[in-house]
């Protein structure tokens, strides 16, 4: 897209990714695609109900169609709609529907009757149309039956995706690189992995044995650098949903350290064990790296400083009010650049080292492992221990949130050219500082020396935070959840401000803030909402029946959700909840379909619209308790390393690692008592995904794309 500030944005071009094509590149796909125009034709979504079925005897036989309805049609009006009317084609005939005014879900129940050509060769095209006063009509999308196969069949009835036109090869208007991976699984039932889930926690429990194979340590060996970082996080969620994460973690400190290694480049590598610790401190310290970094970054993005030390990118520039303009130096440009960002620095050093006490217990808890670990690893180097601690929490965590504070959610957008150099820096700064070194300067970029009497204070003031952090107290609680499921309070999932909309409705969110803007807080047991910070009420996860889109027309946004859950007296009801960009939106919309994922009373259908005046403005039905007009998407979520903790899924996962693994080692009946049991349980789950998966469909005999 091409960006207007004052009109519509204007469209640049499109690629096209298919489901078979994505089905070749089971590792994914990486490079450059070509950009085609965008024809109209060709942008067709949606499905149409039809009863096709021939009637009669031979010599007078009829072809009859019934037009039932439509969903989720393309919006093709500016009012975020569109005015659709069918067009049935046959043996050069053309009949047409009534058309339904400004609905993607439309209701047509009109039957259409063709006298049957002999021989019947001919095909039946039934097109959707968007109706305009003015201009051409728009093209919705097209399914074409085979009349061969319908007189086999005799009628069908169902639910048909609607097809583009014919394709129009045009010319290439640039390239997009992309990099995309289709995932396509089967999650078993639960009670599947079991043996699988009890094999890895026995495991963990057991702890390092010398002479020993580890499942861990093979799983570490027997991986690329690639399935490495994905093994790590359902391993540290699974370990993290059966309470025993530290007992993990520690198991891999150990195994780290038993091999050779120099206390300057523990854990610089890409290891399963620093794989894991960084995946963890993702799971377990989005809430703490918020409120470290959040309001220095904050600060940068506002104030937008030119910060710049290196000479060779140093931008010299007039200075001075009016009539009084002289050009700065470079000297003074750098010691400019030098005074804001030790100030950044020092700020971001201030909020880090009052810190300690905020850090989650089971972090500090995990920290205080590693750093008696090593200690006890290398007692002549007990600087190590800290560098230890420091290449994870500065290098692997604090670092590269504060370089793309987009990525870990601390900002909305991406930062722009200058704010995202003056946030490079800063994150040189604080590796710098979390390298522990005495001089604290030793960078490659020499011009960063007039920072070191900053980097020299930084690295005294971090060696006393981690001595705070991982003091030998005991946090209250900690050993009493020993060896199952720790009980803190629930994690927030997401959380942010957004405008309740006002309509009919009687539930607590109208009751409370109808038309207000109110803070929204989502954890693992309810969706709870206030004036922040206070608290006016909550919804319980298991009252929550859906969590879609609302189309655009209902409110004039397309940043609109709604919320639909059972009240306190039994009756359904709907929030409309507006987010301030799509990204929000789907983030929303993920965050409350993951988490509400084992709700049995989750709705099959919904309104993606309003009630208003007397109908639904989607399909212009009148009942208001009615089924709704369009299928409920609660597999269509976001996939991150901040997801909610699911056993199930992350089981399934490691059983493809497993099956990965297994294939690469070699089949020895004198195998270790571990390996031979981890390769019965994976056989026996291979098993049960054989047994799960559906026949195969018959060949469709109706539905045929027209070339």
């Amino acid at each position: 897209m091409d960006e207007d500030a004052l009109s519509r944005d204007d469209i640049i071009g499109k690629v096209c990714i298919t489901r078979d094509m994505l089905a070749e590149y089971p590792k994914g796909y990486s490079g450059w695609m070509s950009l085609s125009e965008v024809d109209p034709d060709e942008e067709v979504q949606g499905e149409i109900h039809l009863r096709v079925e021939v009637l009669g005897c031979q010599g007078s036989r009829r072809l009859r169609c019934s037009v039932l309805e439509a969903r989720d049609l393309a919006r093709k009006d500016r009012n975020g709609a569109s005015d659709p009317f069918v067009r049935l084609r046959y043996n050069g005939k053309t009949q047409e529907s009534t058309v339904v005014k400004k609905s993607c879900y439309p209701r047509w129940n009109e039957t259409f009757e063709f006298e049957l050509a002999e021989p019947a060769g001919e095909k039946l095209c039934v097109e959707v149309w968007d109706w305009d006063l003015v201009g051409r009509n728009d093209f919705l999308g097209k399914v074409v039956f085979s009349i061969q196969g319908l007189e086999a069949a005799g009628q069908e009835e169902g639910w048909f995706r609607l097809w583009p036109d014919k394709s129009k090869r045009r010319g290439s208007l640039g390239s997009l690189q992309l990099q995309v991976k289709l995932r396509d699984e089967t999650v078993l039932p639960s009670h599947c992995y079991q043996p699988l889930v009890q094999l890895l926690c026995q495991e963990v429990k057991l702890g390092r044995q010398d002479g020993r194979v580890h499942l861990v340590t093979l799983l570490d060996e027997t991986t690329t650098a690639e399935c490495r970082q994905e093994l790590a996080i359902n391993l540290v969620k699974l370990f993290l949903g059966q309470g025993l994460v530290k007992e993990f973690l520690d198991l891999l400190f150990e195994l780290e350290l038993a091999k050779p290694c120099e206390p300057n480049t523990l854990f610089r590598s890409n290891s399963l064990a620093s794989k894991s610790m960084e995946s963890f401190l993702k799971v377990t310290g989005m809430p703490y790296l918020h409120f470290v970094l959040g309001p220095t970054i904050t600060r940068v993005f506002e104030e937008k400083k030119y910060v710049e030390l290196d000479p060779g990118k140093v931008e010299i520039k007039d200075v001075g009010c009016s009539g009084l303009h002289r050009v700065q130096t470079e000297g003074e440009v750098i010691e400019q650049g030098r005074q804001h960002l030790q100030s950044y620095l020092g700020e971001l050093l201030d909020a880090i080292v009052r810190s300690a006490p905020a850090c989650p217990p089971v972090i500090r808890a995990a920290f205080r492992q590693l750093f008696q670990r090593v200690g006890e690893r290398f007692p002549q180097h007990q600087h190590a221990k800290f560098v230890a601690v420091t290449s994870f929490l500065c290098l692997r965590f604090f670092s590269p949130a504060v370089m793309t504070p987009k990525l870990f959610q601390l900002r909305d957008a991406h930062a722009d050219a200058r704010t995202s150099r003056t946030l490079l820096l800063l994150a040189k700064a604080i590796q710098l500082v979390g390298n522990m070194e005495p001089a604290a300067g030793r960078a490659k970029e020499t011009w960063l020396s007039p920072l070191l009497p900053a980097l020299q204070q930084g690295t005294a003031r971090m060696r006393d935070f981690i001595t705070r952090l991982v003091g030998t107290e005991e946090d209250k609680g900690e050993e009493e959840g020993e060896g199952r499921p720790p009980g803190p309070p629930p994690a927030v999932v997401k959380e942010g401000l957004l405008l309740v909309h006002k309509t009919r409705g009687k539930g607590p969110l109208l009751a409370a803030a109808a038309g207000k803007k109110l803070h929204f807080c989502l954890t693992g047991e309810s969706l709870t909402f206030g004036k922040s910070p206070s608290r006016i009420g909550a919804i319980a996860l298991g009252d929550i029946l859906a969590a879609e889109k609302v189309e655009e027309k209902s409110f004039g946004s397309s940043h609109v959700m709604q919320v639909v859950y059972m009240a306190a007296g039994g009756q359904q009801e709907t929030a409309y909840l507006q987010c301030k960009c799509v990204n929000e939106l789907n983030q929303w919309l993920s965050a409350l379909r993951k988490v509400c994922g084992n709700n049995p009373r989750v709705l099959r259908s919904y309104h993606p619209g309003v009630f208003r005046g007397d109908k639904w403005s989607c399909c212009h039905q009148r009942d208001r308790t009615g089924l709704g007009c369009d299928r409920t998407r609660h597999g269509v979520t976001l996939q991150d390393w901040s997801d909610p903790l699911d056993p199930t899924v992350e089981a399934q996962r490691l059983f493809h690692c497993g099956v990965s693994l297994s294939l690469r080692s070699p089949t020895d009946a004198a195998l270790p008592e571990g390996l031979s049991r981890l390769f019965v349980v994976l056989g026996d789950l291979e098993s049960c995904h054989r047994r799960a998966q559906p026949p195969e469909p018959p060949a469709p005999a109706l539905l045929q794309l027209q070339t």
